[in-house]
């Protein structure tokens, strides 16, 4: 029997209410018990003083690449960067090559990870067939093999009534449905947000109406089939607030915010120079639009902090601005970026970004996992709030570089990892 004791560390646990100092043990990879003082014989010990111990963080969105992009990334590569950023969990896109539209390739993305041994990797299935948006994917097979969620990211189910069919399928089998909201009609070839910022650089954009007008739809389809839906990477001051209204009328809608819409705008877009790291979907939005965001992660309407982490090989982000492809990675800037930007400025407390990147994860996409109560997994996240870093790209365990926060001096970092009661990452 393997066990684990974390001492003296800030217990923050929102499912039970609790933020104080306490000791954890964990035996044969479930929580044992929580007290002021445990001593126990025998049992390796990290010291945690003057730390946070936390539920494991649970990342909804991530890109892993394989099958079929491996020189972009693995999952032994991701689910490395995974625990290097704090992560227990990660939930991968079924954007692969093949798409995982069947269980095959879920069986193949469960069984790599396993190998890897490193975090929870729960793969999302894909809507519909080859993501094309023409005929429903093997949703109940595919749940059979262990997806937790369905989704075509990155390619918006334009056809509604395709999408009724998914909803009302998903809600058989208990599925969230996660949408990339991006209405296609007129805003295909843009390259960052319609606004003063693209006029200035030349650049076709795209105006926040695309997601608001596919948020909207959703939200519809969801109040008349009863299922859930979860909207993925939320970026506009609109649809936070169609979102808003939503829950008001007790909608099972959900949303999740990627790192990089609540700390840059297009403007840090025009200031980098045409640098591709700055490119994701949906783009860089305007203030006013980071603004509403950070209102709704601070009014309770943003769920989960999702990092849409997406790596891209160096060589493709050397392309022009207008041709190079969309995404950056984030696992391993998502904590430091939080607590930087959310919790030291005041606008979250540090049980709200537990409840952000762990308790609500798992309460939405169904996970066993997002508390640390006694007979739990013990998926453990432990952090220094005020630890300064500097992000160092080149030191990264992803395989790729692609972010626009190398070289940003950070205020707190995650320290280690614990999966299943196994210490899996520590920081150097």
């Amino acid at each position: 029997m393997s066990s684990l004791l974390i001492k003296n560390g800030t217990l923050i646990d929102p499912t039970q209410q609790l933020e104080a100092r306490r000791d954890l043990l964990i035996r044969d990879g479930k929580v044992e018990t929580i007290d002021e003082t445990i001593n126990a014989e025998g049992v390796k010990t990290v010291d945690a003083t003057g730390l946070i111990v936390a539920p494991g963080f649970i990342d909804l969105h991530v890109h892993l690449r394989e099958p079929g992009f491996e020189y972009k990334e693995t999952i032994e590569t991701g689910a490395r960067a995974a625990v290097a950023g704090g992560f227990t969990s990660v939930c991968c896109m079924p954007n692969t090559k093949p798409v995982n539209d069947n269980s095959s390739v879920t069986n193949f993305i469960i069984e790599q990870a396993r190998k890897a041994g490193l975090a929870n990797v729960f793969p999302i299935g894909a809507i519909t067939q080859g993501s094309k948006g023409e005929h429903l994917a093997e949703i109940g097979e595919m749940k059979a093999a262990g997806i937790v969620a369905i989704s075509d990211d990155g390619k918006p189910v334009v056809d509604s009534g395709m999408m009724r069919r998914a909803l009302e399928y998903a809600r058989d089998f208990d599925l969230p449905v996660v949408d990339h909201c991006e209405d296609c009609c007129g805003a295909t070839g843009w390259a960052m947000h319609e606004g003063q910022y693209s006029a200035l650089m030349g650049l076709k954009g795209l105006p926040g109406l695309a997601e608001d007008l596919h948020v909207s739809r959703d939200i519809m389809l969801a109040e008349i089939t009863g299922a859930r839906v979860h909207i993925a990477h939320i970026s506009t001051a609109r649809s936070v607030e169609l979102v808003r209204e939503a829950k008001a009328k007790g909608l099972a809608v959900s949303c999740e915010v990627a790192p990089h819409h609540f700390t840059l705008t297009d403007r840090d877009v025009f200031e980098s120079r045409y640098n591709t790291n700055f490119k994701m979907a949906p783009p860089l939005r305007a203030q006013s639009d980071v603004d509403a965001i950070i209102e709704g992660l601070r009014d309770g309407t943003i769920d989960a902090i999702a990092t849409d982490h997406a790596p891209h090989h160096a060589n493709e982000k050397m392309l022009e601005f207008d041709r190079s492809p969309n995404g950056i990675i984030g696992l391993e800037t998502a904590v430091s970026l939080a607590l930087d930007r959310l919790v030291h400025r005041g606008v979250i407390s540090l049980s709200r970004m537990v409840e952000l990147l762990s308790c609500n994860p798992a309460r939405l996409f169904g996970l066993a996992r997002g508390t640390l109560k006694a007979g739990a997994l013990a998926d453990v996240t432990i952090f220094d709030p005020v630890k300064q870093i500097k992000v160092e790209a080149g030191q990264f365990q992803s395989k790729s570089r692609n972010t626009p926060f190398d070289g940003w001096e950070l205020r707190g970092a995650p320290v280690a990892t614990v999966v299943a009661g196994r210490l899996v990452w520590t920081a150097r």
